[in-house]
């Protein structure tokens, strides 16, 4: 069963990448969040599993929700799950097919594990010269190739540890699997890319994304700090190694984020706290001063904030042009982007309609609006009788098997 797209009242546009086809080969987070923005935008996505397992992140919880583990569900909206057991020939050759049929393919097995089934890029693109491949690797498929690659161990190895946490802590993981988000929007980009080269030259590419490169590319200032200045960046918890006062500043209740990206702000600071002297202080009159006199502003600065409530000082603040925010739960922030008319969530629905639950929602809005897919992620095998059927039906139109050399959706 082909998924149709769902919307809401009103006029709405057809997804940009209705009617491409991907093939999902791909599990845990990288991979699937890739596919997952591909379909929410447009994209038929079916998603190979194992039979009888499926996607390691079936099984990672809890949390669980009333449908399955919330890890999943999180990166597997939109999709078709069919079960493939690809050490078996007849399943494998079923696999080929879809490939075949497919405008991308999407994969992060060991390095040479597709090869060695016969679906690495070579094989598929002999029978699909129009195939874009997409191939996520934890250190690439040279000396890396035999290091596995998880998110926790990346941010380690790449640096982000270092940097992340208490001076005179322990190096610290970011809350949530960041290197596998960024290394998902790197493949998004790399396949948007690719298709808009195939409308142009009508070739397809193979596209190699790794998360060891993917967070270097994202360590920004202090990558380029160091390659640029020679300035190896420590921790400094909440603290910025460029900027100050940017960091979490304790009001008489709690901490507050305060971030002065200018003088000007500084000095706007200063009024709101009634130390408008420290805008005109030598040591602070500058961004760069006051990053070397650091030690001596916070305590100024706090002992100001310590008569009153965090929650009156981002009020005043914000009034003033100071950014300042208070450290929000997951639950308050949500609550915060609906206050804002953000419309932070979906209702995801099963294939009766019915309502299974909730998810946050793809972080683009158009205008004027998408036609969107909320369907909520695939029980294991679910659309397994219609995928096979379908891949081993003779097409009524050629062109749904042929070798794709000319994309004719529009990105």
């Amino acid at each position: 069963m082909l998924l149709e797209s769902h919307g809401g009242p009103g006029p709405h546009h057809v997804l940009p990448l209705n009617g491409l086809v991907v093939a999902d080969f791909s599990r845990v987070l990288a991979g699937p969040l890739a596919s997952m923005t591909l379909a929410d935008l447009g994209a038929r996505v079916i998603k190979v599993e194992r039979p009888g397992a499926g996607d390691d992140t079936r099984s990672w919880g809890p949390p669980f929700s009333a449908t399955g583990a919330t890890y999943f569900e999180s990166v597997n909206r939109n999709k078709e799950s069919v079960c493939l057991d690809l050490a078996d020939p007849e399943d494998r050759e079923l696999a080929r097919e879809l490939a075949r049929r497919a405008d991308v393919v999407i994969e992060n097995f060991k390095p040479g594990g597709m090869a060695r089934l016969g679906l690495g890029y070579p094989d598929l693109a002999a029978d699909n010269p129009g195939l874009i491949y997409v191939s996520v690797t934890g250190f690439g498929s040279g000396g890396g190739a035999d290091l596995l690659g998880y998110d926790f161990v990346v941010q380690a190895l790449g640096g982000l540890m270092s940097i992340t946490g208490e001076a005179d802590g322990d190096p610290t993981k970011v809350g949530v699997a960041l290197v596998d988000v960024l290394t998902a929007k790197d493949a998004t980009i790399g396949v948007l890319a690719a298709l808009n080269e195939r409308n142009r030259s009508g070739n397809g590419a193979l596209i190699e994304v790794n998360l060891l490169s993917s967070l270097q590319g994202a360590l920004a200032n202090q990558g380029q700090g160091f390659l640029g200045a020679g300035v190896v960046p420590g921790r400094m918890g909440n603290a910025h190694p460029s900027i100050a006062p940017y960091q979490l500043l304790q009001c008489a209740d709690g901490p507050l984020a305060v971030a002065c990206g200018n003088d000007g702000q500084f000095a706007k600071l200063c009024d709101a706290l009634g130390l408008s002297a420290l805008a005109v202080d030598e040591r602070f009159q500058t961004n760069n001063s006051r990053v070397q006199h650091r030690a001596e502003l916070i305590p100024l600065l706090e002992g100001a904030l310590a008569r009153g409530r965090a929650q009156d000082w981002q009020d005043t603040l914000n009034r003033v042009g100071v950014p300042a925010g208070q450290v929000a739960t997951i639950k308050e922030s949500v609550e915060f982007a609906e206050s804002l008319g953000l419309e932070p969530t979906i209702n995801v629905h099963d294939a009766m309609g019915q309502v299974t639950g909730k998810q946050i929602r793809h972080p683009i809005t158009w205008t004027p609006p998408l036609h969107e897919r909320r369907f909520a992620p695939p029980a294991l095998g679910e659309h397994s009788t219609s995928v096979r059927r379908w891949l081993n039906d003779t097409p009524d139109d050629a062109e749904d098997r042929a070798p794709r050399t000319k994309q004719t959706t529009e990105v």
